[in-house]
């Protein structure tokens, strides 16, 4: 499987540049752009410095682009003359960022165990590609979304954004969960004598989940999203407790296998946490309460990944009301957090593979990047949180080979951002300039820099 190229032409890149004051230089001279490109023309983009996604600082920074793809960085690149010239000067160019759990469909604000009764399929589809749109500029070019509320929406969202029709990030997407009546997936927190027929992720019993996940693979996802364990924002089982058995865990795994693809594992609690690796997920998202054995397990293991949501745990006992959080949920965060900062620095102390996540959605999008400071404050190294949201999480996604690094071949997701990261991990918020698959989606003015 293999993220989809960009369609769109490089006239948006022309407009783009052109209008937002970048310096944009034809055949390294001072002379107009012109309306539209050819496909063959070569950019050139030039800032100080540039990290590669792979924990390399290289400095001054430059990569050339040809159509959608890379295909020069560093001194190779530096020597070459472009048709084409993107000067940022003090900034940081770096691969496009990746966040492995994020929510774009549904409006943030809308509590999901409301959504089914509140809304619409065709609004969080509207609200997808708002979301989408949000995150991009963000500089995250690549997401894996971890299933909406109202099913297959995030199919629909990632298709449109493959095909061209709207602007957003290359999407992995869960399609719906797969969760145990009364867990975390059950959004039926309303009367019993209230039916919504288009949703259906409730899953009891081994024959009950493997069809679950055959559905769900043969409706278009590109991975299995299982609930472990109860959650911190749902009713129902705490989210301590484990919710499928290791006999459903295993068979989900089992069958999304046959499909060739990845089964990923919401679990906050031990047990849940260990049946799960034992299962064989690919990742271990949110993993609040790892243990010892549970870390030794992921040492041990050459295909399970630790992907924790930190910054979650700080917005949501802050602002959960303002975000239509139940108050009681509210207290569930806080009683998370309790575990999640201590378990992300035995991970880090054990020097476990971690990947990049932030639960976005429960959130306002396009605030991804405040995860960072959350994880550099606990003790990751600027330079590991960067790697870890590039190309670490390209290899989890099992998209390397076109994502997650500078590297000449890959796809030209490529973003700056002011001055030097690794003296300050916050200028990660402030993304200046995106580009994805060779079309630039945000170029601030130069002044504003």
């Amino acid at each position: 499987m293999s993220p989809h190229r960009s369609r769109a032409s490089h006239r948006s890149l022309t407009q783009a540049s052109r209008g937002f004051g970048v310096a944009v230089l034809m055949g390294m001279s001072n002379v107009a752009m012109p309306a539209a490109l050819s496909a063959q023309e070569h950019i050139l983009i030039r800032a100080d410095r540039m990290i590669d996604g792979k924990g390399n600082l290289i400095e001054p920074g430059a990569v050339v682009v040809l159509d959608d793809r890379i295909v020069a960085v560093g001194s190779e690149a530096a020597n070459m003359s472009g048709d084409i010239l993107v000067d940022l000067g003090d900034a940081t160019l770096l691969p496009g960022l990746i966040d492995l759990h994020t929510h774009l469909t549904d409006k943030v604000g809308t509590h999901w165990e409301e959504v089914l009764i509140t809304t619409t399929p065709a609004q969080a589809a509207l609200y997808g590609a708002a979301n989408a749109l949000t995150t991009l500029r963000a500089g995250f070019t690549t997401v894996r979304d971890m299933g909406p509320t109202w099913s297959y929406t995030d199919v629909d969202l990632r298709d449109a954004i493959d095909a061209g029709v709207i602007p957003g990030p290359r999407m992995q997407v869960a399609g719906n969960y797969v969760s145990a009546t009364g867990g975390a997936g059950d959004a039926r927190q309303f009367s019993i004598y209230v039916d919504v027929p288009t949703v259906r992720n409730l899953a009891d019993g081994v024959d009950a989940v493997r069809a679950a996940v055959r559905t769900n693979h043969k409706n278009g996802a590109d991975f299995t999203k299982i609930l472990a364990t109860g959650a911190v924002l749902s009713q129902g089982l705490p989210p301590g407790a484990q919710q499928y058995s290791d006999e459903e865990l295993a068979v989900a795994v089992e069958e999304t296998n046959r499909w060739g693809r990845f089964t990923a594992a919401h679990a906050h609690g031990t047990e849940g946490i260990k049946a799960a690796i034992r299962a064989g997920v690919r990742t271990v998202d949110h993993g609040s309460m790892l243990d010892d054995e549970a870390i030794a397990m992921l040492q041990q293991s050459d295909h399970t990944y630790y992907v924790p949501t930190l910054y979650v745990g700080v917005i949501v006992p802050r602002d959960g009301a303002a975000l239509g959080i139940p108050e009681p949920l509210i207290q569930r965060s806080i009683e998370m957090m309790r575990y999640r900062n201590a378990t992300f620095r035995r991970a880090l102390e054990a020097g476990l593979t971690i990947g990049f996540a932030t639960d976005a959605g429960v959130f306002e999008h396009g605030h991804n990047a405040r995860e960072f400071q959350i994880r550099v404050e606990i003790g990751e190294s600027e330079m590991d949180a960067i790697t870890s949201a590039t190309s670490v999480s390209a290899m989890i996604m099992g998209w390397e080979a076109d994502v997650g690094s500078l590297e000449a071949g890959k796809y030209a997701d490529i973003i700056a951002v002011p001055g030097n990261p690794l003296d300050d991990i916050t200028a990660l918020e402030r993304v200046t300039w995106v580009m994805k698959g060779g079309e630039v989606y945000r170029s601030d003015p130069a002044e504003g820099r």
